[in-house]
């Protein structure tokens, strides 16, 4: 990935939907362009955050080295966001941001969610230790003689979540925690009919 944003000029966008990895994969370059000599300076924007919180124009250490890097580029105005494009040309910056959607720079990646890596992160959770055969089947056979996860229920459970990993996990742990504590709780019951319900429809 670091070649391809040097053969981009250093610019680029990670594009994917809400908790599908975006904020995980641009943490894990940050240390690699480094490595590459860009001297990052990290910006993590939350919602209706429409501006910078920092004066970039008033930063010393800003040399044609820096590597701006938003998280959550989508939150800036749009005037923002072109004020910033326009000051990264302008002193040789880089630029590599986050969004749910195109912002117009070169795609450098795009993330997805899909069935079979959520059950593959499941599946380590569950059984750090284990290899060999499907991932349902090693899910399913699990979940026989444990207070685990199926697959139905988590594909079920990340259909339901659009695809948001992170709120899959969330939910996914409650179900698991309240299994593990064996209630007849009618929260327990509640839930686990609702993920049978939802594994029910992707099944059919």
């Amino acid at each position: 990935m670091i070649s391809r944003l040097r053969a981009s000029g250093w610019r680029g966008q990670i594009t994917g939907p809400h908790g599908s990895g975006k904020s995980t994969l641009l943490a894990a370059l940050v240390p690699a362009l480094r490595e590459a000599g860009r001297r990052v300076e990290l910006i993590t924007l939350h919602d209706g955050q429409r501006r910078l919180p920092l004066d970039l124009v008033s930063t010393p250490e800003l040399d044609a080295a820096a590597m701006i890097v938003v998280d959550g580029y989508e939150q800036l105005s749009r005037w923002s966001r072109l004020r910033l494009r326009r000051l990264c040309t302008r002193r040789g910056w880089g630029l590599l941001v986050t969004a749910h959607a195109d912002v117009g720079l070169p795609q450098l990646f795009q993330t997805k969610v899909t069935d079979q890596l959520a059950a593959q992160i499941i599946r380590r959770l569950q059984q750090p230790a284990s290899a060999g055969g499907s991932l349902r089947d090693a899910l399913s056979a699990s979940a026989a003689t444990a207070d685990c996860i199926t697959y139905d229920e988590i594909t079920a459970i990340l259909a339901r979540n659009g695809g948001n990993m992170r709120e899959t996990l969330f939910t996914l742990y409650d179900l698991y925690e309240l299994r593990r504590r064996r209630t007849d709780s009618q929260e327990y019951l509640t839930l686990t009919r609702r993920v049978s319900e939802g594994a029910k429809r992707v099944r059919a």
